[in-house]
């Protein structure tokens, strides 16, 4: 099954539109696999770069993606177990650079990743229909647990897209 457009921001009708199919526990346990070996070829040098000014650099698009993915995996698990209080937003910009991302080794960014995947997919996995049904209230806005497993999938596409799109076409070309 997918999320309904009532069941999440419109905001977030990009991030889940990416994302094909409705099992949506295997895209996201394909995802480890394409990911790994996609940033996996992006050396250390190239990680550093950015393709315009005031951009994220590799590495913080990396740093970024597992950060939300957390948040977004914190959300799931609150709302599946009825958290009636709304939950927190966040500020990605703030975080990028406050995650130190850039003094880390990109593998170590990737496979952090790939950590926190394996990690969340157990959880995820683990909620019945009536716990993916689930509606509570994130960064003031009403979210289904399946939204959230959706937008975590299709989040991760996105910065990928834009990582083969706009840095390693101009890093490369």
């Amino acid at each position: 099954m997918r999320p309904l457009p009532n069941e999440f921001p419109a905001y977030y009708a990009g991030y889940i539109n990416l994302i094909k199919g409705e099992n949506i526990i295997k895209v996201l346990e394909d995802q480890i696999q394409t990911t790994q070996e996609f940033l996996k070829s992006i050396s250390e040098e190239d990680s550093l770069y950015y393709y315009a000014e005031g951009k994220w650099t590799i590495k913080q698009v990396v740093g970024h993606v597992t950060d939300t993915e957390r948040i977004m995996a914190y959300r799931a698990l609150c709302i599946a177990r009825k958290e009636k209080q709304s939950l927190p937003g966040f500020e990605e910009n703030d975080y990028a650079l406050a995650g130190k991302f850039n003094s880390r080794k990109i593998f170590d960014l990737v496979d952090e990743l790939r950590v926190v995947r394996k990690a969340n997919l157990p959880l995820l996995k683990s909620f019945d229909e009536e716990m993916i049904a689930e509606r509570g209230t994130a960064n003031n806005k009403e979210i289904t647990v399946l939204a959230l497993m959706y937008i975590i999938a299709g989040h991760q596409e996105h910065h990928l897209k834009i990582l083969r799109e706009r840095y390693l076409k101009r890093l490369k070309g």
